[in-house]
C-alpha cells in the first residue's frame, strides 16, 4: 500500500468531498519552490501550500533555528512564565509593525489570532461599562473556520449547517469598481448606531473570497471614519502580512493605523503553527485593573511555544535581508508585465495584482463559485504540468514562495496561458 492509498484509509483531508476527491499527492520532501511526491515528481509550489511557505520549503536557516531550540526548551505555559524566544519575537515583531501596536497576544493559527482579536475588541468596550456589541465586516470575507471567524465571515456554503450558532454580524457591501462611495455611505450608516464595537477587514485583498483588491485610498477613508466614531479597527493580516503585498503588511499601504492586527501563515515560514494578534496601548489599557474580572480570559495550551518562536524569528531574519525584498521587487516587477499577457486572453477577465499576488477570472458563462467543474479542471491541468495552482472557483491566482526564480514564474505564467487558451467561453 503506498502513501497516497494510506492516507485515504486514515485520514480526513480538509476541504475535500471524501466520496469523490482523487487520490491525494503524497509529498515525501520539498526543497526551495518546489515540492516532490513519492514517485520523484516535482511539483512547483506557485501558491505557498496556503499562502504559509513564504522562503520556500525546508529552508536550511529556519532548520537549524528550529533545530537548536528543540535541544534547548521545547515547551513553558505562558501564563506566569516567559521565555527568551517569545520575548525577542514580540520586540521585533512590533518593531516591523505599523505605528501605535504595542503588545502582543500569541496563539495558534489565524482563526484563533481572528478570535482573539474579536474577544478583545468585544471586551475592551465591556470593561469600560458600554453598551458597544455591533461587528461589522466585508460581505464575501474570510477569517477563518472557529465560530468566531466564521460569524465574521457572513453566511456563505462552507457555514450552513452552522448559522444558528452565529452571532451576528454586520456585513458591508465590498467596496468593487466604481461603488466605493455606495460601501462608504453604508458604512457610516452603520457607524451611526453608536453601538458599533468593531470593523474587521481584510487589507487591500480579500483572500478566499477571490482574491478581490480594492485600494489603500478607501480603506485609509474608511479607518479614518471608524476613528471618528471611536471604532475599534481589525486588521487580519494573516495573508497578507510579511511581504505578500509588497510592503511588510498591507496596513503600511495606509496613513491611518488599525487597533488590533491579526497575524499567522507566513509568521514562521510555513514551518511551525503560530498565531499573534497585536493590539495599541490603548486596547490593552482597557483589560488593566483590580477587578479580576476585567482579565482577557483567553489561552492556548501552546501559546507563545519557543519552538513555534525560533521558527519565527528566523522567518524573520530572513525578511530582514535585503536580498529578500529585491525578490519581492522582482516578482511584483514581473506580475506587472505579465497583465497584458493575460488580457488578451479570450476567457480571462479582471486581471490584477497587488504585490506578489497576482489573480484573474476564468470566464466560462456558467457556475463561477468555488464548488464548480471549471475549479477542478484548472486544478488537474496544472498538477498534470507539475504546478501546484489551487483556484478559487473561477478565479486562479499566483502566491508562490520568495524563492521562486525568473525562469520557474515564468514557467508558471506559460502553463497558464497554455490552459486557459483551451478554455471555451
Amino acid at each position: 500500500m503506498n502513501l497516497a492509498e494510506r492516507s485515504k484509509k486514515s485520514i480526513w483531508h480538509p476541504f475535500t468531498q471524501m466520496q469523490i476527491a482523487d487520490d491525494p499527492i503524497a509529498i515525501v520532501r520539498g526543497k526551495g519552490s518546489y515540492l516532490y511526491d513519492e514517485n520523484g515528481k516535482a511539483y512547483l509550489d506557485a501558491v505557498s501550500s496556503w499562502w504559509v511557505t513564504n522562503h520556500g520549503h525546508a529552508h536550511p536557516h529556519i532548520a537549524q533555528k528550529v533545530s537548536e531550540q528543540v535541544a534547548h526548551l521545547e515547551h513553558s505555559m505562558l501564563a506566569g512564565f516567559t521565555h527568551e524566544p517569545a520575548i525577542e519575537l514580540a520586540e521585533r515583531v512590533l518593531n516591523h509593525l505599523p505605528e501605535g501596536q504595542s503588545k502582543v497576544f500569541f496563539s495558534d493559527n489565524g482563526s484563533t489570532a481572528v478570535e482573539v482579536a474579536i474577544k478583545m475588541a468585544v471586551q475592551y468596550w465591556h470593561n469600560q461599562g458600554q453598551d458597544r456589541t455591533e461587528i461589522l465586516a466585508f460581505e464575501d470575507a474570510y477569517h477563518g473556520d472557529t465560530f468566531g471567524a466564521m460569524s465574521a465571515a457572513g453566511p456563505s456554503a462552507f457555514n450552513r449547517p452552522f448559522q444558528p450558532y452565529l452571532f451576528t454580524v454586520q456585513h458591508l457591501p465590498v467596496p468593487i469598481q466604481n461603488a466605493e462611495d455606495h460601501f462608504l455611505q453604508v458604512l457610516e450608516k452603520a457607524l451611526q448606531s453608536g453601538r458599533v464595537a468593531c470593523f474587521i477587514y481584510e487589507p487591500l485583498v480579500l483572500g478566499a473570497g477571490g482574491m478581490f483588491m480594492y485600494a489603500p485610498e478607501l480603506l485609509n477613508k474608511a479607518i479614518a471614519m471608524c476613528k471618528a466614531y471611536q471604532v475599534l479597527c481589525i486588521a487580519d493580516e494573516v495573508m497578507t502580512g510579511f511581504g505578500r503585498t509588497g510592503k511588510w503588511f498591507a496596513s503600511d499601504y495606509c496613513e491611518n493605523k488599525p487597533d488590533i492586527i491579526c497575524l499567522s501563515k507566513g509568521l514562521t515560514g510555513g514551518t511551525l503553527p503560530m498565531a499573534l494578534t497585536t493590539c495599541t496601548e490603548t486596547v490593552y489599557k482597557a483589560f488593566l485593573s483590580d477587578d479580576r474580572f476585567k482579565t482577557f480570559f483567553h489561552g492556548h495550551s501552546f501559546t507563545g511555544n519557543p519552538v513555534g518562536c525560533a521558527a519565527a524569528l528566523a522567518s524573520m531574519d530572513l525578511m530582514e535581508k535585503q536580498e529578500t525584498w529585491e525578490r519581492i521587487d522582482a516578482v511584483c516587477q514581473l506580475h506587472s508585465e505579465q497583465v497584458g499577457r493575460f488580457e488578451k486572453l479570450a476567457a480571462v477577465s479582471n486581471v490584477r495584482h497587488r504585490g506578489t499576488l497576482f489573480a484573474l477570472d476564468v470566464n466560462t458563462g456558467g457556475e463561477t463559485s468555488y464548488f464548480n467543474d471549471l475549479r477542478d479542471w484548472l486544478y488537474r491541468q496544472f498538477i498534470d504540468r507539475g504546478i501546484l495552482l489551487r483556484p478559487l472557483g473561477n478565479t486562479l491566482y499566483i502566491m508562490a514562495p520568495y524563492s521562486t526564480t525568473k525562469e520557474q514564474m515564468m514557467e508558471v505564467y506559460q502553463a497558464m496561458e497554455q490552459v486557459l487558451e483551451q478554455v471555451k467561453v
